[in-house]
């Protein structure tokens, strides 16, 4: 894994490197808004750990304009502790905010929790778009949308639609209010 750490106090920035590559990570460096931006945009970077105040580019203009391409998780780490600059960081595309001073351990633990739900989502993303097929009928779970083969485009309304014989034996219910998705299907015993 490859982390991008931003900050234009180089002294920091090599206590990080040196605690970060303990851990086991790849560690780049950046000391501006600019490099950093450049640097994301080449890729590669599995996370970024973005100060606020820096030269040429700040870190707020810096992780908006890297959001404009990509959704690599970003963490803030700066000085500036009052809320609102806490809200303003986050609203703008941080995914975390730590002031300085800070504890080295919460922020491995920080980055160790991001990187587990980025590289979650994928997983989850597929398991989210199963479709259920039985006989002529296909079920998205995902939208909540039931397909027939044999009537496309068709809805069906009414408390439960029991389509067995349909589906070549296999009894599926899907419960419907008002013509929206009340619940889920239920796909039961082969007959």
């Amino acid at each position: 894994m490859k982390i991008l750490v931003v900050d234009d106090e180089q002294l920091l920035v090599k206590g990080m490197k040196f605690n970060l590559e303990n851990e086991g990570y790849t560690v780049e460096t950046a000391y501006d808004g600019a490099t950093a931006i450049d640097m994301a945009k080449s890729g590669g970077v599995d996370l970024i750990i973005l100060d606020l105040m820096m030269p040429q580019v700040d870190g707020l203009t810096a992780c908006m304009r890297i959001r404009e391409f990509s959704n690599v998780p970003i963490i803030m780490l700066t000085a500036r502790s009052e809320d609102a600059d806490k809200i303003i960081g986050l609203e703008s595309g941080a995914d975390d905010y730590i002031t300085k001073p800070f504890n080295i351990l919460e922020l491995k633990a920080r980055i160790r929790a991001l990187l587990r739900r980025a590289n979650a989502a994928p997983q989850q993303k597929q398991t989210e778009t199963l479709l259920l097929t039985a006989g002529g009928i296909t079920l998205d779970q995902l939208t909540d949308s039931l397909e027939s083969v044999q009537h496309p485009g068709i809805f069906f309304a009414g408390e439960a639609l029991n389509v067995d014989g349909v589906c070549g034996g296999y009894n599926l219910q899907w419960a419907w209010s008002s013509g929206s998705a009340a619940g889920r299907a239920a796909a039961g015993e082969h007959a």
